[in-house]
């Protein structure tokens, strides 16, 4: 599947290099082209572009590349994708992932970690991607479409949804103690006010930061601070019998590197549809590639400090175990660089299911070590 604008010729040099390899070629300038039916006929699809070929427009046709399977087939493969797909468009997926990274910080410090933590980290995080995306539909168009289509169509569902779930993850905190729950309170506000304008604006008085949201790479810092916060300290809170501060600051930086590494990936993976609507995310900010080398060594960082806790004895011996996900993450982010890896609800849930994969982890240690 060669894709790019029909007059290119760059593009039409592309198509005709493949077909004189002896392979068939479909020109295409957006999804919309591929014929579903057609593509099904093969086991495997290859998928070039010329250099003009915006890459969301890229990333749009290998998401329906994605789907041709399920189309005409039947089976667990189809319902596995089908629950995949529902499971990251509903943002469930990425807050079990926040509940099980709560769950590990809390064994690997120690503390208790069943109630209110796990189930307040699960409604907080749900809670504010929703809103998140909610608001972010303009670059959703671009980023992924049927996101875009699924918050368009259920936009009443999804805001009643985020609101319960925010107000529940308020009640889920008040057994942890006040500080908690004004903590929280906190946090839901300052997530609701992201896109409010704070700061004087107007026609007469044009500022360039109005919003928390126009400050660069706010978004990304805010996210791992947040996470941080709902993941590490509200679970030290919640145990009189906490351990001491510097473990709940290694396991903070720790967790907090790893959201800041997959909040930052998933910017890069969205960098033109966000150039598009003027969002001004880090690889926006300081370039993709910089960013990448940020990445690469805060995780890197984020392996070494669990490794010297769990060595040091500041954090329990599930930091050895723990300290893999990072390079995992890092992995996948050098896989995608070199083109072995495109975006698509299999990478994205991939990156989400790290941080299921920390809770289960935590949950087998937990099993073994009792």
């Amino acid at each position: 599947v060669v894709v790019g604008g029909r007059e290119s010729g760059n593009t039409q040099r592309l198509a005709e290099l493949v077909r004189q390899s002896g392979k068939p070629a479909y020109h295409v300038e957006t999804e919309a082209e591929l014929d579903a039916r057609q593509m099904s006929a093969y086991e495997h699809v290859a998928v070039t572009a010329g250099a003009s070929t915006p890459n969301w427009i890229i990333k749009r046709v290998f998401r329906s590349l994605e789907k041709v399977p399920l189309a005409h087939e039947a089976g667990w493969l189809k319902a596995f994708f089908s629950l995949q797909q529902g499971l990251l468009l509903t943002n469930f997926y990425v807050a079990l992932g926040a509940g099980c990274l709560c769950y590990a910080c809390s064994r690997l410090l120690s503390v208790q970690p069943a109630y209110p933590a796990v189930p307040t980290a699960i409604l907080y995080v749900l809670s504010m991607h929703m809103l998140n995306h909610l608001t972010g539909r303009a670059e959703n168009r671009f980023n992924d479409p049927d996101r875009e289509v699924f918050y368009n169509r259920n936009k009443t569902f999804l805001s009643v949804a985020a609101i319960a779930a925010g107000a529940f993850g308020l009640l889920a905190a008040i057994p942890a103690g006040k500080t908690a729950f004004l903590l929280v309170l906190a946090m839901s506000l300052t997530g609701l006010s992201y896109n409010l304008r704070i700061f004087p604006c107007t026609l007469r008085r044009p500022m360039r930061y109005c919003r928390i949201k126009d400050l660069p790479g706010s978004k990304t810092i805010l996210i791992a601070i947040a996470w941080g916060v709902v993941t590490v300290v509200l679970p030290q809170l919640g145990d009189p019998a906490a351990g001491a501060p510097i473990s709940a600051g290694l396991v903070f930086l720790w967790a907090a590197g790893l959201v800041f590494a997959r909040t930052a990936f998933f910017d890069i993976l969205d960098i033109q549809g966000d150039r598009i609507v003027g969002k001004e995310t880090l690889p926006i900010f300081i370039g993709e590639r910089r960013v990448q080398k940020l990445l690469e060594r805060v995780l890197v960082v984020s392996c070494g400090l669990l490794l010297a806790g769990a060595l040091s004895g500041v954090v329990t011996s599930l930091g050895f175990l723990l300290a893999v996900c990072p390079l995992c993450l890092f992995a996948v982010i050098r896989a995608h660089h070199k083109g072995y890896m495109l975006p698509g609800i299999r990478l994205e849930f991939g990156v989400e299911s790290l941080f299921v994969l920390t809770g289960v982890v935590a949950l087998g240690w937990s099993l073994l070590v009792a």
